[in-house]
């Protein structure tokens, strides 16, 4: 039966895949382009001054909202997927999220502090939705096809990429030259034009991703050696007290510091009522998970610490990751030389035109074999994507254009962000060629890798910032520490990031996946607030010592970490009982 109903996606493949596949590709292009847009944004909209139309926040505020946003990102999908998977189903869940997300760049494109929180409300909780499911279909659209899902993977992770590049690329454009709204907008009428071409091609994907439908008996293929743990009273409780506990805190940290209502105005001890409720709500879930993990059998107790281990050190990569778009950004806006006379403005020119023209035209192919494809069925989800294709060659030319014109052309400040994307589209194959060759190296040595990486890439920003004066709100430092900083964390990056997800589908049981991926991304949830937080002590340190410690410290961090995980390489290897 399952072969039946996904042989009919490869009878006229594109690019040897099922047209649905492509459909995806560009759903989630448009996603991301309106996810990475407003992330580029969103500090420099907030710190920026009256003068240049921004709400001049101080920028521990602007951060500690920052971090608020992308932790939330990777909680809301783990109720979001559990809705789709158990309620309306991953098509239905697309079309809510992906609307939800419009009505929030709709929000953010209203001037209006009000407005803004809404939105920031609008797409978080459309994020949930839209996340997980997309990948869910993808795994349904292959059944039975294993030896082309490599190859599926890598493709919509081109779109996530794509989508991540042209979106910091336009809508930081437009937000820092014709106006922040601007940008914020732009990202809100990609993503309403990305649900609009999926629903009106969701026929592509058969029965796939439709409701749910319950059924009597469900057959067991899973290892009947692992035996079942099923939740108890206790543990529920401690799951919805840490659960509760981490929510309100992570809400309340912008709001005592912005709004000036502080939930946890109290202390214990000598700590802050904050502080110590964040403590508390840490240790409630780890006497949860050392509660399950000692009822299982050895190899199965073994393989979820090793995944907790790993989850912990994930938390390290993620606080320092995503200052790309915090302390990253700030640094990008007032410490760097933005403005390019003679020749350097010219090789600015040159390679800014190469890296966003050749990208854009390979996926303007792309869109052209589907177009032959599915245009017949399925017209006007190809009318959507075409016209959304022609604003984004508008868009890439006038901006080419006024960057051509400019007698010393001034690089955005967003503008270092779509370096991530390229670097990953670069890279990515190298990589992967690396991994399947007898030089692979193991899990515990590629995350050392990944992290020693990312903390060289803030030791050469910490250089760059080493003549800068202490207390210092602004600079003039050559952009070449940013572009390596950036090369650096994506060869981190790709070292680390893909591992994670891939190691706990291998060690963790089929019934205790779930679970674990909730512990993976809280742990990227945890790791993205805390870029916030560390993010928006940036004056601080900056006025008591220097910038160049500020960034120091995010080399000596992740760095130490590196290296201690790799020296845990014997004990994570016994733990992983064979896995590799």
């Amino acid at each position: 039966m399952a072969t039946t109903s996904t042989e009919q996606f490869f009878k006229n493949p594109v690019l040897g895949h099922p047209a649905g596949l492509f459909v995806l590709f560009f759903t989630e292009m448009w996603e991301r382009f309106s996810y990475y847009g407003m992330r580029a944004l969103l500090v420099l909209f907030l710190t920026a001054s009256l003068f240049e139309e921004g709400w001049a926040w101080p920028r521990e505020h602007a951060l500690s909202l920052y971090g608020t946003y992308t932790s939330m990102v990777y909680l809301t999908p783990i109720l979001g997927g559990y809705i789709a998977d158990r309620i309306i189903g991953y098509r239905m869940a697309v079309v809510v999220g992906a609307l939800l997300m419009t009505l929030g760049h709709a929000s953010m494109a209203v001037d209006s502090e009000f407005a803004l929180y809404l939105g920031l409300f609008f797409l978080c909780a459309g994020n949930g939705f839209f996340k997980p499911t997309m990948t869910s279909i993808i795994s349904e659209m292959y059944a039975n096809h294993e030896h082309k899902k490599d190859g599926a993977y890598t493709i919509y992770y081109m779109g996530v990429n794509a989508g991540a590049f042209l979106g910091i690329l336009l809508c930081g454009y437009l937000g820092e030259q014709w106006g922040w709204h601007w940008g914020f907008g732009l990202a809100g009428i990609f993503m309403f034009a990305g649900m609009l071409q999926f629903y009106f091609a969701q026929g592509i994907f058969g029965e796939v991703g439709k409701k749910p439908v319950k059924t009597e008996s469900k057959e067991v293929t899973e290892d009947p050696s692992v035996k079942r743990n099923p939740f108890t009273a206790i543990d529920k409780l401690l799951i919805a007290v840490s659960a509760l506990i981490g929510l309100v805190w992570i809400i309340n940290d912008p709001m005592s510091k912005i709004g000036g209502t502080d939930v946890f105005a109290f202390e214990v001890a000598s700590l802050s009522g904050s502080n110590f409720m964040i403590l508390l709500a840490l240790l409630v879930f780890l006497i949860l998970v050392v509660a399950r993990i000692v009822r299982y059998t050895t190899v199965v107790r073994d393989r979820m610490i090793a995944v907790s281990i790993f989850a912990f050190f994930t938390i390290f990569f993620w606080a320092a990751f995503e200052q790309a778009g915090g302390s990253m950004t700030i640094f990008a806006n007032d410490y760097t030389d933005r403005v390019l006379k003679g020749s350097a403005g010219t090789i600015f020119r040159i390679a800014n035109t190469l890296i966003t023209i050749i990208p854009l035209g390979v996926i303007t192919w792309v869109l052209c074999l589907l177009f032959k494809q599915t245009f017949k069925n399925y017209k006007w989800a190809n009318i959507i994507l075409g016209a959304s294709f022609l604003i984004i060659w508008g868009l890439v030319l006038t901006m080419l254009y006024e960057q051509h014109t400019a007698e010393s052309p001034e690089v955005p400040a967003s503008w270092f962000s779509v370096l991530n994307s390229l670097f990953i589209i670069i890279f990515a194959p190298l990589f992967s060629k690396v991994w399947e060759s007898k030089y692979n190296p193991s899990v515990a040595v590629k995350y050392g890798i990944g992290l020693i990486l990312l903390g060289t890439g803030f030791a050469a920003l910490a250089y760059g910032a080493s003549d800068i004066p202490q207390g210092a709100q602004t600079a003039a430092v050559s952009i070449i520490w940013l572009i390596l900083a950036y090369y650096f964390h994506t060869m981190g990056e790709l070292c680390l990031s893909p591992v994670g997800l891939s190691y706990v589908s291998k060690l963790v049981p089929g019934r205790m996946i779930a679970m674990m991926y909730g512990v993976w991304y809280l742990a990227i949830a945890i790791g993205n607030k805390l870029a916030g937080s560390t993010g928006g002590m940036i004056d601080q340190v900056t006025q008591e010592y220097s910038l160049s410690t500020f960034f120091l410290l995010f080399f000596l961090i992740p760095g130490g970490a590196g290296v201690l995980i790799i020296l845990l390489h014997p004990l994570l290897k016994k733990l992983m009982h064979g896995i590799h």
